[in-house]
């Protein structure tokens, strides 16, 4: 049986449902991804996008990085303001859940930290995950 894990914004208006496993798990601690969470670093959940299903009215927020040029499109909730939900240009066909948005969290087994350049100083890593000065290009495997 796929696990199934469930999820939301802050008031509730939006939900999804993703089931199978993620493709990667990530946190991202460029400058964009702290000023999205308002945070020192982003969660990201990354499954093939037709393992999400969304519902809810969803705002979307284009965004080209500055080193890449390529788009990052966050979708969040227009009343609340959560960020549920990215695509990247870099993995099409995939999609990204916020970490922080699953209604249980504690499944989530973190593989990397990318862009750490510009991580907080006292953010440290742990040991046993992949780490990147700058964002990691290579896709994820697809199952």
């Amino acid at each position: 049986m796929s696990p199934i894990q469930e999820g939301g914004c802050l008031c509730g208006a939006v939900r999804y449902r993703a089931k199978n496993a993620p493709m990667r798990t990530s946190v991202c601690h460029c400058r964009n991804c702290q000023r999205r969470t308002g945070s020192a670093f982003g969660i990201g959940a990354y499954f093939n996008e037709s393992d999400v299903e969304l519902s809810g009215a969803l705002r979307t927020y284009e965004q080209r990085s500055d080193e890449s040029g390529r788009w990052l499109k966050m979708q969040f909730c227009p009343s609340c303001g959560s960020t549920v939900s990215w695509t990247l240009e870099l993995y099409p066909g995939l999609r990204a859940l916020a970490g922080g948005t699953f209604d249980d969290p504690d499944w989530l087994r973190i593989e990397r930290h990318i862009w750490l350049r510009s991580r907080q100083k006292w953010s440290v890593c742990p040991q046993g995950v992949e780490t990147f000065e700058k964002g990691s290009t290579q896709p994820p495997a697809r199952n």
